[in-house]
This record gives structure tokens, sequence and C-alpha cells, in this order.
């Protein structure tokens, strides 16, 4: 076995059923998760009939390019999200669909990592928290995780004017995540240009997690995004900038496992070339599902309303008891607890039937401490009568401690 899969953690969930694991929660208290970001609005009518209509194409093999109108009509989509108007996106060159953001965000950086950087061990800066994939990738890659503490205190942003510069010269790939998971912060425009900047300076690829991008409160205030950002300042082929974006939570589709990479097309070439190995081609079907998504914006318009509704209830609810505020983005809270996270998330299941998942699982202890310790991520994924009765739940253990 490869030596690697030794230095893995364990998932967040794995460590959430041992945290529970003999418990009884009460039988009179219907089960409610909130600890996994599943999105769980309906799927689109419309995606599911051009699935429907397209099974014939599993009769063929994908290439693993996907389909040209596939690729342009994702071009077109970020074209006009992020006003692209300077950079045309090339739809030949700038764009791969891939099989949801998770193992194209994994397989990057078994793509771009070479295992020495003039003989040292490489190091991937990442926040923290963060989602594990960012660490499995860079562990199995060779690499070093070097973990950036995004912390109430920073708006929960990443400040890379705080790493060294002996980090920066062997740093081949740095991981942000914006709007971020678990803390819905959004990079700004300064943060975002200052990393470019870095990335030119010192040759690294940036891989932009934006998953949780359409997810927002503000009709008229979307998140920048990291090609946006490019686009404005001019950058050739989108040189070190990489984005990675999914259906999963923008059309609540997280079964279709759909998504792109797009972005600096010298990159994407090579990569193209690694995956044609790695096998994710996505099947015919599930391109024509993809196409007619990224196609459509009412549905999408439709999911945010949904989410802002919950967001308003829940906090309503929450808000007199726990210290918890409204992110930027993304459909997480992030509040500081009153005790340990792990002894909360326990408890609440074990009293109330409702799942959370500790914050120091999904982060990593560093010299400032452990960034999650003492908080618990809730996904605000189930229905809005679910999604308030948890919170009622929640409310009701926080009063109990009193």
């Amino acid at each position: 076995m490869n030596s690697r899969l030794a230095s893995l953690q364990p998932y967040p969930f794995q460590r959430l059923a041992q945290l529970i694991h003999g418990l009884t929660p009460p039988a009179g208290k219907a089960p409610i998760r909130l600890s996994m970001g599943e999105p769980q609005h309906a799927a689109p009518d419309f995606v599911l009939e051009a699935l429907k209509v397209n099974l014939a194409g599993l009769s063929n093999y994908p290439t693993t390019k996907g389909s040209a109108e596939l690729r342009q009509s994702i071009c077109a989509w970020a074209t006009r999200r992020f006003t692209l108007d300077k950079i045309a996106l090339d739809p030949e060159r700038h764009v791969l669909p891939v099989a949801g953001t998770r193992e194209a965000l994994f397989s990057i950086a078994q793509a771009v990592i070479d295992r020495r950087v003039n003989s040292q061990r490489p190091s991937v800066v990442m926040p923290n928290p963060f989602y594990q994939i960012y660490e499995g990738a860079a562990l199995l890659a060779g690499a070093k995780p070097y973990f950036m503490n995004a912390v109430e205190e920073n708006g929960y942003r990443t400040d890379f004017a705080q790493v060294p510069e002996e980090i920066w010269q062997k740093v081949p790939l740095v991981y942000i995540c914006s709007p971020g998971n678990p803390t819905g912060a959004v990079l700004a425009r300064a943060d975002l240009a200052g990393l470019i900047e870095l990335a030119h300076k010192y040759n690294f690829i940036i891989a932009s997690d934006e998953c949780y991008s359409e997810i927002y409160f503000d009709e008229a205030k979307p998140p920048v995004g990291l090609l946006q950002v490019a686009n404005d300042l001019g950058i050739s082929d989108y040189q070190h900038c990489l984005v990675f974006h999914s259906l999963s939570k923008r059309s609540s589709l997280p079964g279709l496992r759909s998504g792109f990479v797009a972005g600096d097309g010298a990159v994407l070439e090579q990569y193209h070339q690694y995956r044609t190995y790695h096998g994710c081609a996505l099947p015919p079907p599930t391109q024509a599902a993809s196409q007619a998504a990224w196609n459509d914006e009412t549905h999408v318009r439709t999911n945010r309303a949904l989410y802002r509704s919950k967001f308003d209830a829940v906090l309503k609810i929450l808000k007199p008891v726990l210290d918890v505020k409204k992110p930027e983005a993304g459909f997480y809270l992030w509040p500081r607890l009153p005790q340990d996270d792990e002894t909360f998330a326990r408890e609440l299941y074990a009293r109330e039937n409702v799942l959370v998942l500790p914050g120091s699982y999904l982060s990593r202890a560093t010299e400032g401490g452990n960034p999650g310790k003492n908080r618990v991520r809730m996904a605000l994924v189930p229905p809005l009568a679910e999604c308030i009765e948890a919170a009622q739940r929640v409310r009701n253990y926080v009063e109990s401690l009193k």
C-alpha cells in the first residue's frame, strides 16, 4: 500500500459516528441532521427531464473533455456570472468538466505537485478550518499542508501576508475557499488580487474552491470570483488561476456529480492529459443535464430564496441564546458555543436527536490553537420546518446548560 495513506486523518463524519456511538436519542423526537452539507431542495424538473431523454447516451463512451456544447454552456455561464469581458474564456482551452469539485480538487494536487522542490518537500497553503480534501490531496501528493487560521478576528479570511518567504519558495499550490466552508466568509477583490500577484512572483497555482458562490443573500452583491479578478487585472490566459464550480449546491444536484474547472490554459492542457488516465469523464446523460442546469438561472434564484428564509427563521430563534451570526454566503452557521464542541454535539444528539458537526473536526491545531474549537457547523439544508424545529431543539439544549 501507499505509505502516505497512513498520514490521512479520519474523515469528519467518521469521527462524528464514533462520537455518538452507543447513544440512544429520544424516540419521540424525529432525527434532524445538520451535520452534512448535502442540499435537500428538490432537483429541477427540467434537469431530470434532460437526464431522461438522453439515456441512450449510456451506449457511448464519454470523452474526458466533454461535449463542445457543455463546455460552451459553462463558458457562457461563467462569463455572465463573473463579467469576463477582457479575457475571453475559451471552451477549447480554459474549461474541463469534472465529476464534482471534490474529485477535481483532489486530483489537481496529484497533477501539479512535484514531489521535490529544490530538494525540499513542497508545502501546500490552505485555510484552517477547511474542506478535508485539501489536506488529503496534499499529503497523498507528497506535500505538507501549511495551515492559515481563518478566525473571527480576521473576518475568517486568510491573510496571505503572514506566510513566510521560506514557505512561498516551496509552494506549488494554494487552496482557497470562497465563500468559505464552514465560515461563509467571502474573500475580497484585494485579497484575490494580492494572491494572484504572489502566484506570479513565486510561480504557484491557485485552486479556488467556489462551490458555494451561488448561495448568497443580496441579489445585487454576488461573491467575487478568482477569474473575475484575474480578468479585471488583464491576466493573460488566466495564468496561475483555476476555479472549481459545482452543480451540487448551486442547483441542488449533489448526486449528479457534475462540475467544472476553469482557468489557466497551459495548466488545463496538461491536466486534461492527466485526466485521460484518471478516468472521471462525465456520462453523456449527465453532460446533457449539466448543460441544461448551467443555462438556467431561475431555479438558482429560487434556491437562494429558500436558504434566505431558513436563515431568517433559524437566527431569530438562536441569536438570543448563542453567539451566532449570519454568514456572508453559503448555507452554514458557525456559532461559538458555551462548552466544548464535542460535548455539545454529543449531548445535543443524545437529548434532542439533532446532529451537528464539531468544529474541531474541520480544522487542525496550530501555534495559534485550533480555530474550530468550541464551535460547531450547522448546515441549513433540511426543509424550512425541520430547520425551525432543529433550531428550537438547539435552543432548548443551550438553555438547559444555564
